[in-house]
Parts: C-alpha cells; structure tokens; sequence
C-alpha cells in the first residue's frame, strides 16, 4: 500500500486510505477464494491498480481516479516452471529507466518501452533483458524484476551479496528486495553491500571464478537463477549450484506458504 501510494503521488494521484483498501481487498480474496489454484509455484495475482478515468482529452492532473484490485490465478512465472534458471540478453541502445524518472514507482509507462528489447532478447534465445546504464554499463534491472549477484571478495574470503542501490531512483523499491535483504542480513556467512556492479566487473569476476551466483527478484517470479548473460557478442557465464539463491527460495516460499514463521509484519492471514 506504501509503495503504490508513492507511485501515486509521483503522477500526482490523490493519495487513499490504505487500511480501507486492505479491507475491501481482504474481502475480494474471500469471494474469489475458488480461484486460487492449489499446489506450490501457483498463486492469487493481487495487483492493485489506479487508473485516471478523467473525461477529458488533455494533459492535465486527473481530476478522477478509478482505484481497483485485480486478481488472477497463476502458475510459475517462466514456462519452464520451477527454479530453472534463465539466460539474459544486457542491452546498451535502449534504457529501462533513469535518475529522475519514474524508474522507482510502480506505473504503466515503466513497462510499455520494455517490450522491443524483450522480444529482442527472445530472438536471441533469452528469456529476459538484463538493464544497463550509464557510461559505465552499471546493471540496474532485470526484466521487471530487481536483480542480485553473489561475488567471493578475494581480500576477504566471504561471499557478498551484492545488488543495486536505491539513492539513484531509477531502481523499483521492491518488498521481495527488501526482504531478501532483511533475511540476509540475518546471517552470518554472507555480507550484504548495495552497489552498482558494471558488465565489465562482471566479466571480470566471470573469468576469475569470483561471480559465483546471480538471481532475480520479484512478486510474481520469487527468485530466479541467472546462468548466462548475452552482451556484445559474448557470454558471461555463471556456472553454479546456486546455494545462495536456493536458500533465499526456501527461506521467502516457506514464510509465504506458513512453512515458517516470518517477520513480524511479513504476512497477513485472511
């Protein structure tokens, strides 16, 4: 509710009460609680949603604004199902989102530039496109997901995971991020840095066998292994057993499915 409310007032929406909202969503889970498919990797969609239903042809702040939930049964994100891992396509000509954006909101206009460099990345045998800015190609994003790393830093000896910050607001504040970020934190083997890493030190790390996992992030996939990356005529691989990615999968699908007691505030019982 926090973060669609922010997304909100970035398009000058009117902001709306949130418990009210949770209310009324709560109840349309109970109506449509035959539609939630039973088995692990398939779930209730809820996406709240905000459109402007302003009569008038113009740009203008919308006077009027249609607040609603869409519910939809799924399965797993990818076709492949499960916790297969996917190969990425890194673009330089096209760009995701910018400091100054909207790359930090959840709206429409994020996703509709996306589509050419997707189907890009499906002709070049990838299922999704790996968002690079700058001059220095920092990775920011993957498909609409946010996107992580695990490096073995050579001067420590320790893993670090290691995923794009916030500060530049061109990167989605998404809760399965701050959650991931929250558990890892939690441990002791692993040291959690927010950065940008760039195609280069990724290629890098590659070669020197120091890139040892990278995954996705996000409400409908949950975690994604990575295991290539396309740029520029070659392949980053990352060959791995993804310990580190199967074990933030367990630890976020067994607080969702009431495997394991989570946070307080993580889930809300209906």
């Amino acid at each position: 509710m926090e973060r669609m409310n922010d997304s909100m007032r970035r398009l000058s929406m009117p902001a709306f009460p949130s418990q009210q909202f949770l209310a009324c969503i709560e109840e349309l889970i109970r109506t449509d609680s035959d539609w939630i498919p039973p088995g692990e990797n398939n779930s209730l969609y809820i996406r709240p949603t905000a459109v402007s239903t302003h009569p008038y042809v113009g740009l203008a702040t919308s006077t009027e604004i249609l607040l609603y939930c869409i519910c939809c049964p799924v399965g797993p994100y990818y076709a492949a199902g499960g916790f297969e891992p996917v190969r990425l396509l890194a673009v330089d000509d096209m760009i995701r989102a910018w400091p100054g954006g909207t790359g930090n909101t959840k709206v429409g206009g994020n996703y509709g530039p996306t589509m050419a460099a997707q189907a890009q990345a499906v002709r070049e045998n990838c299922d999704q496109v790996l968002w690079i800015f700058g001059e220095d190609e920092a990775v920011t994003e993957v498909g609409s997901m946010n996107v992580f790393f695990v490096f073995e830093n050579k001067e420590t000896g320790r893993k670090e995971l290691v995923t794009p910050p916030l500060d530049r607001g061109d990167i989605l504040p998404g809760v399965t991020r701050r959650s991931i970020l929250d558990l890892a934190r939690s441990w002791n083997d692993i040291d959690v840095v927010e950065r940008s890493p760039t195609m280069s030190e990724l290629a890098h790390a590659s070669e020197e066998g120091c890139l040892l996992e990278a995954f996705g992030a996000g409400t409908a996939a949950v975690v994604t292994p990575i295991s290539g990356i396309n740029y520029k005529g070659r392949t980053i691989e990352i060959k791995s057993t993804w310990k580190v990615t199967r074990r933030v999968y367990k630890n976020i699908t067994d607080i969702q499915y009431g495997r394991e007691e989570g946070p307080d505030g993580w889930s809300y019982t209906i």
